[in-house]
């Protein structure tokens, strides 16, 4: 068999065009999910047959159609095409913008809002991100991928009051289903074709691995850390915007709030991350933020009178948010089996926006029931849960994930090959798929032997 470099050609121009362009679809979907979050709570006041219950209901059920239908539309674009279920996706998130935007009651809103949820195409543009790459490129298309939607929230949360007070809410709806209809042109303009849809392992979950993920232990600890992390945030958000109209700011001038707070927050977590991954302290930063989240939802609680104070406490929650929004992928990465990080990946999702559709329906409800200050009492209990069962954690394993082409095998040399694979020094774990013609490894690079790496597989 030819020799595999393990120090691999640069990306091709395709490859390249694919990640850039897929991150753009990925980041249109976001802005129009998240630009309502910090607007919404003011806006729904104005709807016929709102209630806090329900305002809340409306921000938060596009996680639940999301969570719902992200799998099975992976699953769909696997038999009928990518680009065909993604079009099909982006449609029904346009036609759930127009819904809300239209709609003139609360549960028109919450009609459209499940609407843009159902547009779940996030693990197809996985799969088409996958086959677009080969497999030594795959992890930095995905991590392009991952840096976009980060950015886009935090776009999101400043462009939503500003375009509030140009254009309404509904106005924002009608943008983005706008987005929707780009992103559809995009995907058919500008993304290559793939030559085929294959499975791949490490980017789309696989049913038959379902189990093992999902009872996983460590795994398990990690979904309830994103599933919590979001429940924050959405019910959060419930009550920031109430809180700063009450305490004197003009719904307008919120994003004079959350610009700032955003761009300190994301200059004061990037030491952190270098902490956590170069120096290796990752379980410690990881504690240490979520603590900050409970600290901040406590602060909330008993100050969120003034404008100061509130922008004070929310650049200590978006820190610790946008710190442990980055370093969870990274656990997941780390934790996972080396051939299911896939499916890891689509059950870490489905847990993200499962905990965005509590965040929103409890904290509405409880914002009815209780005011302001049981929204923050809930969520600095829940923060509390988190830190609980964080603590238990493992310390993480310091691997990368590590892929390689290995040709065609039959079921026996795939096994012996796998065997060999994890006698060379700094491999820690290593499948081969025979289906795949693909070794799926987690390596500790500081020591892996790549020349004895180079060598095995250049000779099977």
């Amino acid at each position: 068999m030819k020799a595999v470099s393990l120090t691999p050609e640069r990306m091709t121009a395709d490859e390249r065009h694919a990640a850039f362009w897929l991150a753009g679809v990925f980041s249109l979907r976001m802005l129009g999910l998240f630009m309502i979050l910090p607007v919404f709570a003011l806006y729904a006041e104005h709807l016929r047959g709102n209630t806090p219950a329900l305002a809340g209901l409306a921000i938060g059920i596009y996680g639940f159609s999301q969570a719902l239908f992200q799998i099975p539309f992976g699953f769909l674009s696997d038999r009928h095409g990518r680009k065909r279920i993604i079009y099909i996706g982006l449609l029904v998130f346009a036609l759930g913008s127009v819904v809300a935007a239209l709609a003139d009651s609360i549960w028109g809103v919450i009609l459209g809002r499940a609407l843009q949820g159902g547009g779940a195409v996030s693990a197809a543009v996985m799969a088409l991100a996958a086959d677009l790459t080969r497999e030594e490129h795959r992890t930095k298309v995905m991590a392009v991928i991952g840096v976009t939607i980060g950015l886009s929230f935090a776009v999101s949360m400043i462009l939503g009051p500003a375009l509030n007070g140009w254009i309404g809410v509904p106005g924002i709806f009608w943008l983005t289903a706008l987005f929707a209809v780009l992103s559809m042109g995009v995907v058919r303009l500008l993304v290559p074709e793939p030559p085929a849809a294959r499975i791949h392992h490490d980017a789309e979950p696989v049913a038959a691995q379902f189990g093992r993920v999902l009872f996983d232990g460590q795994l398990l600890r990690l979904n309830f850390g994103i599933f919590i992390l979001h429940l924050l945030l959405t019910a959060t958000f419930v009550a920031i915007p109430l809180a700063l109209r009450d305490a004197g700011l003009a719904s307008a001038q919120h994003w004079e709030v959350y610009l700032p707070v955003l761009l300190l927050s994301m200059a004061i977590m990037a030491p952190f991350v270098i902490l956590a991954e170069k120096y290796r302290r990752l379980k410690t930063v990881f504690l240490g933020a979520v603590l900050a989240l409970a600290l901040a939802e406590f602060g909330l609680l008993n100050l969120h009178a003034t404008v100061l104070e509130m922008a004070a406490l929310l650049l200590v929650f978006f820190s610790a948010f946008n710190l442990l929004e980055a370093t969870l992928p990274s656990l997941i990465a780390k934790m996972a089996p080396a051939d299911a990080k896939g499916t890891a990946m689509g059950i870490y999702s489905s847990s993200q926006f499962l905990g965005a559709f509590a965040g929103g329906a409890l904290g509405g409800w409880l914002r009815g029931l209780l005011g302001l200050k049981g929204v923050f009492a809930f969520t600095t209990l829940a923060a509390l849960a988190w830190l609980v069962v964080a603590w238990t954690m493992a310390n993480p394993r310091y691997l990368s994930s590590y892929t390689l082409k290995v040709g065609d095998l039959d079921d026996a040399q795939a096994q012996l090959l796998a065997q060999q694979l994890n006698k060379v020094r700094g491999v820690a774990e290593a499948v081969v798929v025979a289906t795949e013609g693909v070794a799926y490894l987690k390596v500790d690079r500081n020591i892996l032997d790549e020349p004895a790496l180079q060598h095995l597989v250049a000779a099977s």
